[in-house]
């Protein structure tokens, strides 16, 4: 089955530059009417007067090519099919349509297809009169004694410097010599721990779990090495080491982080921060993205591009653009750290013991420690899988006061306000906040005079109050309410029965109206009873067997 979206699979590349074309946030670009076969995306808005700089390939790498015309660099993009380098004839007629008396530049990954095709335009166009020259990036450095290195995503700051050169008015031998030291100044070197796949076919599933490929390539190849880690900053390490034995230890360099495309931005973010704490920390004077600039479609990967600075590229590198696909290159320093004064509301009681109340906190609390497998569980079934985890962080950590004695056990009010001061701080997301909300608002009826239970009726009010749930929805509240009225009228006992008979009533409940289940259909809640109330009832069941024994 189909990983990817589309309409018709033959369809797809043009559909794609369309797409690219009507985004444009500068309205600059068009797509050349030459023929069916024949995809070539140029600048609406060239005129000739200037060296054209020209470059493409198979499609499936988006934003390249198409991604970088505008002004500033490429001023027209050939398109292949996915993975395939365009025709001779498509290469041909692209060089004619932008080429004026100033010349253009070919600017060519390093794959046979490309060099071939790219080549034999170039020849053809020069027996035409067109001046045409061409340079070839081979930035990937997985094979350090191949001849022919491939060329990935340092192909980008190529296109950056050769498109600047141009935009200056500089001759097409100027431009060559420019974009070739570019060529000879960067270094990448890529790592996936899922191959790409090609829309229409099988997934693949060649890397092991826990493994990634170092120097896989830009079109599905196998890697250079297995690693046997997926851990970030043990991956970052070694593709500084390897970059670093290309650049040395003292040039300034530009880093281009390369989404391969199928990496979320939290990851890229991490990669990125373990990058500014790497080996090449104190080397680094630019930053470029993170940001897919060269994909592999849905490649589960990215890489790493470093390019030795000087004056002329740190200039071009720095000019403004008019494209959709370019990152502009920010200045790399330091995260800022600002210091203020944390603004808190700490509740002010003094630590006390109570024998009676510490047991039944202890039952509590080790209860929910010892159910978090289980509510884990059943959550992975109705919701993100979780609850378990959440209630435990929770409970460890009134336990951890607990067996420091800092909590006021024999001060109910400041106790329950105490332990919703430390829940939604400890526990996270909702149901930190809605367990903190029930405990310091029956610890303030209580402050006022109120007894237990119905301080905690109150709790529960208030909580059903910001939280937007009632009983029927299929949440806690379901054992909760229950519990709670059954705890006021007949006592611990009673509560305990109260909140295991809402509990399991939640399983037949078909329709959540709160919390994630609320997205999930009838077929997947019904039989599944709710982790939160089955959270609830497990903590009376302890109260009460704890009340009895004592």
């Amino acid at each position: 089955m189909s990983r990817f979206f589309y309409n018709d699979r033959k369809q797809l590349v043009d559909d794609a530059i369309e797409g690219v074309i009507v985004s444009s946030p500068w309205r600059n670009l068009t797509r050349l009417d030459i023929d069916p076969a024949i995809r070539v995306v140029a600048r609406s808005d060239w005129d000739k007067s200037k060296v054209a700089i020209i470059s493409g390939g198979g499609s499936g790498h988006e934003p390249a090519h198409v991604g970088f015309v505008g002004k500033g660099m490429l001023t027209a993009a050939v398109c292949g099919d996915l993975f395939a380098s365009p025709s001779v004839e498509a290469i041909l007629n692209a060089i004619v349509a932008v080429t004026g008396d100033r010349g253009c530049l070919l600017i060519v990954k390093n794959y046979t297809g490309d060099r071939l095709n790219f080549g034999l335009a170039a020849e053809r166009a020069r027996y035409f009169g067109l001046k045409v020259e061409m340079v070839i990036v081979a930035d990937d450095i997985a094979l350090p004694d191949n001849k022919q290195p491939r060329g990935i995503a340092g192909t980008v700051l190529v296109h950056k410097v050769a498109g600047y050169a141009a935009e200056q008015g500089r001759s097409l031998g100027e431009v060559r010599a420019l974009a070739q030291r570019a060529c000879d100044s960067v270094f990448s070197l890529g790592v996936a721990m899922q191959t790409c796949n090609m829309p229409g076919n099988e997934e693949l599933t060649r890397i092991k779990p826990g493994s990634v490929e170092l120097g896989l390539g830009i079109h599905g190849e196998p890697g250079v090495t297995t690693v046997n880690t997926r851990n970030s900053r043990e991956i970052i390490d070694i593709l500084v080491g390897h970059l670093q034995q290309k650049t040395g230890t003292e040039a300034r360099l530009v880093m281009l982080i390369n989404n391969l495309g199928g990496v979320s931005a939290l990851e890229m973010a991490q990669l990125t921060k373990e990058l500014a704490h790497s080996g090449l920390r104190d080397q680094i004077d630019f930053l470029v993205g993170p940001a897919a600039l060269v994909s592999a479609l849905d490649m589960k990967g990215f890489s790493l591009s470093a390019m030795v600075l000087d004056d002329a590229i740190t200039e071009a590198l720095q000019a403004e653009v008019q494209t959709s696909g370019w990152q502009p290159m920010v200045i790399f320093a330091p995260m800022l750290v600002q210091t203020l004064r944390l603004v808190e509301e700490r509740v002010d009681a003094e630590p006390s013991e109570n024998d009676r109340v510490s047991a039944l906190l202890s039952a509590a609390t080790q209860t929910l420690e010892a159910q978090e497998n289980r509510l884990n569980a059943l959550d992975a079934r109705v919701g993100d899988g979780d609850t378990g985890s959440t209630f435990a962080r929770g409970a460890q950590e009134i336990a951890r006061l607990h067996s420091r004695h800092a909590l006021p056990l024999n001060d109910t009010a400041a106790l329950l306000q105490t332990i919703g001061e430390r829940l939604a701080t400890v526990m996270g997301g909702s149901s930190g906040v809605l367990m903190s909300i029930f405990f310091t608002a029956a610890g303030q009826k209580i402050a006022d005079g109120q007894p237990l239970a119905e301080a905690l009726i109150f709790g529960l009010g208030q909580m059903k109050h910001y939280g937007g749930a009632q009983p029927g929805d299929r949440t806690l509240i379901d054992a909760l309410e229950p519990a709670l009225g059954a705890l006021k009228a007949k006592g611990l006992e009673a509560a305990a029965q109260a909140a295991a008979k809402g509990a399991d009533a939640t399983a037949e409940m078909l329709q959540a109206s709160a919390g994630r289940s609320s997205y999930l259909s009838s077929d997947n809640l019904q039989g599944v009873k709710d982790p939160g109330a089955v959270a609830v009832a497990e903590v009376f069941a302890a109260l009460a067997g704890k009340r009895k024994a004592g």
